[in-house]
């Protein structure tokens, strides 16, 4: 897990290099008056359901895009296949940067470690465009677990194997992951329960049909405040300045646990490196206006807006921390 070192340190290289360019990247004043790109509205395709976290930060960026860009941004879910339908359906869009994918970290780097034939090229087929912001995980419980903190949750699955369950939001999601390199560490026997999101596995947690999800801590901020689920830890090495009273897992037992959630915008292979670049100037706006900054903020992320080669970068370097956790935690191939 060394190269999630590497992952921070990148963090705030990107912070400091995209603050200071994002004065000369402003989008071309009368674009749209010229007939430049975009000619007409983009399509931003969400690889989940709605409602999810990915769902929150992909609707927060849009509106703030719409804006800078002249055209609307349009939000549409594709759901299924653990990110795979929507990836496909970008991937072979025309590249004229018209179609675009919020891409996370299990459509853009998970689903290349499951999937055999995935009838598109999860790594050829996208030009990065930027990493929009990054955020915990948070391992939460239905109430009636009879566990109050992780110490407690991993004696009770010891103590019971194979009797307690987890919901994802599919399988080989990065989620998956998440709940996977929880189990292999903690040494517990609990069984994966895998929907075509988080929202319906939510529901199957406060039902009780499921005791545990891992989870984007966006989603998660007004249920973990109200008392409907209990938060038990957090993925990252540090703690959500939203969730403070929300221990790391690392802290609460499991050493060495530091997994950050991240999303990006990806457009098709062969988009042309002016609108790339063009898109990537607009993002880095998009992320750093008051209303996005404080909505992130809110919602327990943090906005980057990195240029493309920043990405691109980034997103090798997860490729490889992502092959070891599969290697580490066993998990197969289930479709």
């Amino acid at each position: 897990m060394n190269d999630l070192n590497h992952w921070h340190l990148a963090r705030r290289r990107w912070l400091a290099a995209t603050a200071a360019m994002a004065g000369a990247a402003l989008w071309p004043a009368g674009a749209q008056a010229q007939g430049a790109f975009p000619s007409r509205s983009i399509r931003l395709l969400v690889p989940f359901s709605a409602g999810g976290g990915i769902d929150l930060l992909a609707r927060i960026t849009a509106q703030q895009l719409s804006d800078i860009v002249g055209q609307p941004v349009v939000v549409e879910n594709q759901g299924g296949g653990g990110g795979v339908v929507a990836s496909r359906m970008v991937a072979k869009a025309p590249p004229d940067g018209h179609t675009l994918i919020f891409h996370s970290v299990s459509s853009a780097v998970v689903n290349a470690q499951v999937h055999k034939d995935l009838g598109y090229d999860p790594i050829g087929g996208f030009v990065p465009i930027s990493l929009v912001a990054q955020f915990p995980l948070v391992l939460i419980v239905n109430n009636e677990v009879p566990a109050r903190d992780l110490r407690e949750f991993i004696a009770l699955l010891k103590a019971n194997p194979g009797k307690y369950s987890y919901g994802s939001s599919g399988v080989g999601t990065g989620i998956h992951f998440a709940a996977e390199l929880f189990r292999s560490m903690a040494g517990v026997d609990v069984q994966h329960v895998p929907y075509k999101g988080t929202s319906a596995a939510l529901a199957d947690l406060l039902a009780g049909r499921i005791q545990m999800l891992i989870d984007g801590v966006p989603p998660q901020v007004q249920n973990i405040g109200s008392g409907r689920v209990r938060a038990l830890g957090v993925t990252t090495s540090t703690r959500s300045a939203v969730l403070p009273n929300v221990p790391t897992l690392a802290e609460s037992g499991l050493t060495g646990y530091d997994l950050p959630f991240w999303v990006g915008i990806y457009a098709p292979a062969s988009t042309s490196p002016a609108i790339v670049n063009q898109l990537s100037g607009a993002i880095a706006q998009a992320v750093r206006t008051p209303v996005a900054t404080a909505r992130f903020q809110e919602a327990g992320a943090e906005g980057v807006g990195s240029n493309p080669t920043e990405l691109d970068r980034f997103w090798k370097d997860q490729i490889g921390v992502y092959a070891r956790i599969a290697k580490a935690s066993g998990i197969k191939l289930e479709q």
